[in-house]
């Protein structure tokens, strides 16, 4: 058997989160906002948004959803992400010696740093990571701008 050192503090912040989380549901039932909303999820989940020349990608960790748990939108440069991850009931409550796993309702509202074409979002998932994939508009792509030299000949 392992001899794990107890982290007292690690109690602390799993009690902190789970009394924050009860607040969070018992004050933000019914708020319509969707900053509201997104304060009234139950958890979070991590995501990464990186960019290259002609399109954002953000990629969100969201292991045990399928497709059909997940609503992906798109409104005033904003990506919504939300979804909920069912706990399962295969193994009985009392059975448990553990649950980190955080279950329950999420809503990610994603700031976009760019104009992204609408049309032509993608969204695909893969080992637990759902990737969304967003063309930038063609205002927001660099664009190569000549300079001209006066008093050059033209030939």
């Amino acid at each position: 058997m392992a001899i794990v050192r107890w982290d007292p503090f690690r109690d602390l912040m799993n009690l902190q989160d789970e009394v924050n989380r009860l607040f969070r549901r018992s004050f933000f039932r019914g708020v319509e906002s969707p900053a509201a909303v997104e304060t009234a999820a139950t958890w979070a989940p991590a995501l990464d948004m990186y960019e290259s020349d002609d399109k954002l990608t953000v990629e969100v960790e969201l292991p045990g959803l399928d497709a059909k748990d997940i609503d992906i939108s798109l409104e005033d440069d904003i990506l919504h992400v939300k979804g909920e991850r069912k706990f399962s009931n295969e193994v009985k409550e009392e059975n448990y010696h553990r649950i980190e796993r955080a279950y329950g309702y999420f809503e990610r509202n994603i700031p976009l740093p760019r104009k992204v074409d609408p049309d032509k979002v993608s969204a695909s998932v893969s080992g637990g990571v759902l990737k969304i994939e967003m063309p930038k508009a063609e205002e927001a792509k660099p664009k190569q701008i000549p300079i001209k030299v006066e008093g050059e000949k033209k030939e």
